[in-house]
């Protein structure tokens, strides 16, 4: 897992060095339309691809924070063997895009597929938009799995993380722009968030493993 301090998560450096380079050219010839047009593309994509930093929380141990910006649309009790609570967070352009840790664990599995990005309203989006699979296990075998699958973006789900990579929570791994996040939970988690939730990656306390 590299660490990226600057402004700007590195998965947007081509996406800003491209219209920068636009932005210049256009100057240079005096195409002011495209110039402009360049410039407010500049901004966008430095905002889209914001990189706040965020302090450490100090929550108690067996604490799960949020592992992106967005807002909870649906809490669902699954009754899985594994898993028993099923929370889904739906983030869009205006959210910061960087993923983050959610506890202190091992990566027991990352896969990444490939797919469509389609309107999270079509039927077919579940089944085939590029998602990115995670599995994390903490050092009480309490287990996670977190699922991001992009909606309607320009940009492919970027990661930074391999299997069986001992993370700490709230570090960065990766970046997804408008895209919704689900996260599997055992029965053993007490959550402390609800339905219209506004959430903030690594800031907001989604619940504790008893």
């Amino acid at each position: 897992m590299k660490s990226n301090l600057l402004p700007i998560s590195s998965a947007g450096f081509k996406y800003v060095a491209s219209a920068f380079l636009a932005f210049l050219i256009f100057l240079i010839f005096d195409i002011e339309f495209l110039a402009l047009f360049s410039f407010i593309l500049l901004l966008a994509f430095g905002f889209i691809f914001r990189n706040p930093e965020r302090e450490v929380p100090s929550f108690e141990k067996n604490s799960l924070v949020s592992p992106v910006d967005g807002s909870v649309i649906s809490i669902e009790d699954i009754g899985d063997s594994e898993y028993a609570y099923k929370l889904e967070i739906d983030s869009t352009y205006l959210n910061v895009g960087v993923l983050r840790t959610p506890l202190d664990a091992t990566l027991q599995s990352v896969v990444k597929r490939r797919g469509a990005r389609l309107s999270s309203s079509s039927t077919l989006s579940e089944d085939i938009n590029e998602n990115a699979e995670l599995i994390f296990v903490d050092e009480n075998s309490n287990s996670v799995k977190i699922v991001h699958q992009l909606k309607r973006s320009f940009d492919d789900i970027s990661l930074d993380v391999k299997n069986s990579q001992n993370v700490k929570q709230a570090s960065r791994y990766g970046v997804m722009i408008n895209g919704t996040t689900t996260i599997y939970l055992p029965k053993n988690f007490r959550l402390n968030v609800t339905i219209g939730s506004e959430l903030e990656g690594s800031q907001t306390l989604i619940g504790y493993f008893s």
